[in-house]
């Protein structure tokens, strides 16, 4: 079963489905769409991580107790247990480093912003904060303190120009629709409106593709 497969499950709020199978849907989601936008996505507010933990938790102290042992039987339901064990751990460890890459390249432009902070967890805006506090030190013992004051701030936007790096939002994504729907497309030249139909695979911008992701009309791919 490859991401595709995954990605074309049942509903995952259908309350006939096990818990356990909704999260790992949920967390191939997010680990998809994280990786495929340019910018920054909310943290999983539904507790998808905390359940994550408490499983990856429980599975390496089932592998604990079960080591050891020399029963075949065992030793094949082991491997297992480590196989599905190691899937978790690689889902949640690149989604964590895609999200901490995003936040280093644009670090000022989620720190700065209220709503933009939101989209982070308690650990990541605690270690947003730490690493600008370090780089502007950095900075200012390196070559920032022989400056006027006024000119120390790295976050300046005097003349109308921004020191923050902010994101290309008009980066292309690929999205599945979930459902019929009309897709705006803003090019360089011509903006138009295409009709998809569910199932369609479309490439387009994120700035374009942000909205039917948003209302659960597209997922990403």
């Amino acid at each position: 079963m490859d991401i595709d497969d995954i990605l074309r499950e049942v509903d995952p709020v259908s309350h006939q489905i096990p818990q356990e199978t909704r999260d790992l849907q949920d967390l191939t989601r997010a680990w998809v769409a994280e990786r495929s936008t340019p910018e920054l996505l909310p943290w999983p507010s539904n507790g998808l991580f905390e359940r994550i933990n408490d499983k990856i938790k429980r599975q390496i102290e089932k592998v604990e107790e079960m080591t050891g042992d020399m029963d075949p039987k065992t030793n094949f339901a082991l491997i297992v247990i480590q196989t599905e064990l190691e899937r978790y751990k690689y889902l949640v460890r690149s989604f964590l480093r895609t999200r901490i890459a995003k936040i280093d390249k644009h670090l000022l432009h989620y720190i700065s912003n209220d709503n933009l902070r939101t989209r982070m967890s308690q650990i990541e805006e605690a270690y947003a904060r730490r690493h600008q506090l370090l780089l502007h030190n950095h900075y200012l013992n390196s070559f920032l303190g022989t400056f006027p004051p006024a000119m120390q701030n790295l976050n300046d936007t005097a003349g109308n120009i921004s020191m923050i790096d902010n994101p290309d939002l008009d980066s292309a994504v690929f999205i599945r629709l979930l459902k019929d729907a009309e897709i705006e497309c803003h090019g360089v030249d011509v903006d138009g409106v295409l009709t998809g139909k569910e199932g369609d695979i479309v490439i387009l911008r994120w700035s374009d593709a942000k909205g039917l992701v948003e209302r659960g009309d597209a997922e990403l791919v």
